[in-house]
């Protein structure tokens, strides 16, 4: 995995380019206009995007078709603190479809204490939290 960086400006905006050609665009966010995610944010999307590889991947294998997957990640950093890290990181599950909250919660449960490969690695320095909501019903374990 190689991931290439160009600087786009006399500022902090940068373009980042996978070996596939797929660009994300980088910016400070405390800039006035930042064109572009800041490094933490893309962590928290990161962690997003791949628990909901894993959970759809998940269902799919016991053919459940979801109408709809979102997630929300809130972080938390400690103020004042350099590094300021993210502590604190919780993901809200929200699935919508003809899934049993007992599978939804199980696909969540896999991807975030066995599969998510961010997760795993986040958890080393975050605590790392998750809720699940089904057709708009939390999912209580």
């Amino acid at each position: 995995m190689k991931i290439f960086l160009k600087r786009l400006n006399d500022a902090y905006h940068f373009e980042t380019k996978n070996e596939r050609g797929d660009v994300v665009h980088l910016d400070n966010k405390s800039e006035e206009n930042p064109q572009g995610g800041s490094p933490m944010d893309l962590i928290l999307r990161g962690i997003a995007g791949c628990s909901s590889i894993d959970v759809v991947m998940i269902l799919k294998k016991q053919k459940i078709e979801l109408e709809d997957l979102q997630v929300e990640v809130e972080g938390f950093r400690e103020d004042g603190a350099i590094p300021n890290v993210f502590k604190k990181i919780h993901l809200n599950f929200m699935l919508k479809g003809d899934v049993t909250p007992q599978k939804a919660l199980r696909a969540v449960e896999l991807s975030m204490d066995k599969y998510c490969s961010v997760a795993k690695m986040l958890e080393k320095a975050a605590e790392i939290s998750y809720e699940v909501n089904v057709n708009g019903e939390k999912v209580e374990s």
